[in-house]
C-alpha cells in the first residue's frame, strides 16, 4: 500500500525538501551567506553561489561540511575555528554560524510548511505498522519538526545535534542513517531512506539500505538514479496506491 518491499519495517525520512519545504529556505540562506562573503573577498566581481553550487557541495551535507566543500571548490581555505565563533569570523564555523543565524530568522519570518503528500505519506507509514524516523544534517531538526506540526510522527531523530555529539560523519557518508536504524534495531536492509540530496541518496546506497526514495525536488532526477535512488517521485504521495 505504501510503494516499499514486503522486508521493510522503518522509514528514515530526511527533512528539508522531503518532509518540509525548509530545503528552499536553507538554500536561500546559503546563497545570502556565500555571496556576502565572496563580495567582501573580491569585491563585484565576485563569482556567485548557484544552485548547481547548492546540489554538488552543500545539500544535505552538515553545515560545516557544506562550509568547507563549497570554499574547497572555489580554491578557498579558511581556519576551522571553534563551534561558538561568532557570525564575523573568517572561520569555517564562522561563516556556518552566520548561516545558521539567518536561516533560523527566516524560519522565524516564513514558518514552515509541510509538503501534503509527505502528511499523507506519514499517516499512512504509521497506519502499515512501520516505524518513523527523521535523520537530518541540520542542526535545527527538533525546532522544524515542532513548527511543521510533524513531530507525533517521529519515533526517533538523528539530526546535527546528534551527528557532533556521537562523532558521526555526516552525508554522503551513511553514519547518520546507520544510527537511524540503529536506534531501531534493525539491520538497514529492513529500512528504507528517504532523500532529496544527492549526498542523502549516496549514503542510503553506500549504508546498504533496503530501498533508497529520492525525492525529485530539483528537477535531478537522473542524478538521483545515479547517486543509488531505487525509484525516484516528484511527491511521496506518488508511493501510495491510492492516489484519490
Amino acid at each position: 500500500m505504501i510503494g516499499l518491499p514486503d522486508t521493510i519495517t522503518a522509514c528514515l525520512f530526511d527533512l528539508d525538501g522531503v518532509l518540509t519545504g525548509t530545503a528552499a529556505q536553507h538554500r536561500e540562506a546559503w546563497k545570502r551567506t556565500f555571496d556576502d562573503f565572496l563580495r567582501s573577498r573580491d569585491g563585484d566581481t565576485f563569482s556567485p553561489f548557484t544552485d548547481t553550487d547548492y546540489a554538488a557541495y552543500v545539500d544535505g551535507r552538515p553545515r560545516a561540511d557544506g562550509v568547507r566543500t563549497f570554499l574547497t571548490s572555489r580554491g578557498i581555505e579558511l581556519p576551522e575555528g571553534k563551534p561558538d565563533d561568532g557570525i564575523d569570523a573568517a572561520t569555517v564555523n564562522g561563516v556556518g554560524n552566520r548561516k545558521n543565524q539567518l536561516v533560523l530568522k527566516i524560519i522565524d519570518d516564513e514558518g514552515v510548511t509541510p509538503y501534503p503528500g509527505s502528511v499523507r505519506y506519514l499517516e499512512a507509514a504509521k497506519a502499515a505498522g512501520l516505524r518513523i524516523g527523521v535523520v537530518t544534517s541540520s542542526a535545527n531538526g527538533a525546532k522544524v519538526l515542532d513548527a511543521a506540526d510533524l513531530t507525533r510522527f517521529v519515533e526517533a531523530r538523528v539530526d546535527g545535534i546528534v551527528l557532533a555529539e556521537r562523532g558521526l560523519r555526516g552525508k554522503p557518508a551513511p553514519d547518520s542513517f546507520l544510527a537511524g536504524a540503529e536506534a531501531f534495531g534493525i539491520a538497514p536492509e529492513n529500512a528504507a531512506v528517504f532523500e532529496d540530496a544527492l549526498a542523502g541518496v549516496q549514503a542510503g546506497k553506500d549504508g546498504g539500505f533496503g530501498y533508497v526514495v529520492g525525492v525529485n525536488r530539483a528537477h535531478q532526477a537522473g542524478e538521483l538514479l545515479a547517486h543509488g535512488a531505487d525509484v525516484v517521485v516528484d511527491d511521496l504521495a506518488e508511493l501510495l496506491e491510492d492516489r484519490k
